[in-house]
């Protein structure tokens, strides 16, 4: 289970201790945002890259940017991305 802070419209979600413990919630990350209301962005902080939740984000149509704290501290911002017509 994934710890979610709500800041307005955004949901701040750290899983950096799962991931270090060697659990893997990049599928509670995917099935949160897809329940979510379609105006809510997205802040995941996590240990590393996260190339794999990266592309399951972008699969799955949001757009992804990355952010660099520190070598053990990344997080992303992950936004739905626009349709115009």
């Amino acid at each position: 289970m994934i710890d979610i802070q709500l800041e307005g419209k955004r949901a701040i979600i750290d899983v950096r201790l799962q991931a270090l413990a060697g659990e893997h919630p990049g599928n509670d990350v995917i099935n949160y945002i897809k329940k979510s209301p379609s105006d809510r962005d997205f802040e995941i902080h996590v240990p590393h890259k996260a190339n794999p939740l990266l592309k399951k984000l972008e699969d799955i149509g949001m757009n992804v940017i990355r952010h660099k704290v520190k070598e053990d501290h990344y997080y992303l911002i992950i936004t739905r991305k626009q349709i115009t017509n």
